[in-house]
């Protein structure tokens, strides 16, 4: 068999990886359109079965709240900050950058946001843990500075929020819990 030069192998492989695009993207286009089949064996969403477990999430109508009420807390003292409300699992809900305030406080305060929620615990006191776990801080995606707080329903932690920006933890952490605070109103 002959040898293929490079040229006909690159040209060869992009017209199979475009065929299989295509392909990819006319099943998909072609189920999109079609109505869903009835699924072979429907689960009961039974809340008494044990395989199931419901959780309780905020809206983004609420995690807005939240955030805006921050906002709003921290432009009363004239300070310039970001603020972040993440769910349970640590995603992002709303992330808003507050006029003025520095390009590193998005990503601080959603990290702030998302180890107050991880622990369930404001994180000015998960700072103090650190003295006899001081390996906390190298798990990834999270920050242990103050200004993040949890929101929680019944005690459990439902969402994280996460402030910063101001000159201090503790002034991060008083416009995080104004925050959530909002949402009990």
């Amino acid at each position: 068999m002959k040898k293929l030069s490079l040229r006909t192998r690159v040209v060869t492989g992009a017209v199979a990886v475009a065929a299989l695009g295509a392909g990819t993207f006319g099943a998909m286009s072609a189920s999109a359109s079609s109505p869903a089949a009835a699924p072979a064996a429907a689960v009961k969403a039974d809340t008494s079965n044990r395989n199931l477990q419901q959780t309780t999430h905020l809206t983004v109508a609420a995690a807005t709240k939240a955030a805006q009420a921050t906002l709003d807390a921290a432009k009363k003292e004239n300070q310039r900050i970001s603020v972040a409300v993440v769910d349970r699992n640590g995603n992002t809900i709303v992330s808003l950058r507050g006029d003025g305030a520095g390009p590193q406080s998005p990503e601080s305060a959603v990290k702030k946001a998302y180890t107050a929620v991880s622990w369930n615990a404001p994180t000015s006191e998960l700072v103090k843990r650190l003295e006899q776990a001081p390996n906390l801080k190298d798990i990834p995606g999270t920050l242990f500075l103050g200004g993040g707080a949890p929101v929680q329903v019944k005690g459990a932690p439902v969402a994280g929020i996460g402030v910063a920006g101001a000159p201090s933890g503790d002034l991060d952490e008083k416009f995080a819990k104004a925050g959530a605070a909002a949402l009990a109103r």
